[in-house]
């Protein structure tokens, strides 16, 4: 079984409690990342999207999907 969760440090310290599947289990892998701020990485990808045709061309359906049901 893998979990990944994003957990917050405090103190230089995680403490994470395992899911109930790892009872009994006398080791598991830790691996540590650096994760960015999600704001940052939301807009990021917020401005890559602004130029990206396949988002432009979902939204424009959305919209249009949506001014038709407004017009009812």
């Amino acid at each position: 079984m893998t979990v990944t969760k994003t957990y917050i440090v405090s103190n230089n310290q995680v403490v994470i409690d395992l899911p109930k599947d790892f009872r009994g289990k006398t080791k598991v892998n830790v691996t540590i990342e650096d994760v960015k701020s999600t704001h940052e990485e939301k807009f990021a990808l917020m401005e890559k999207a602004i130029s990206d045709p396949l988002f432009i061309q979902d939204l424009n359906e959305i919209t249009d999907d949506f001014n038709s049901i407004d017009n009812e």
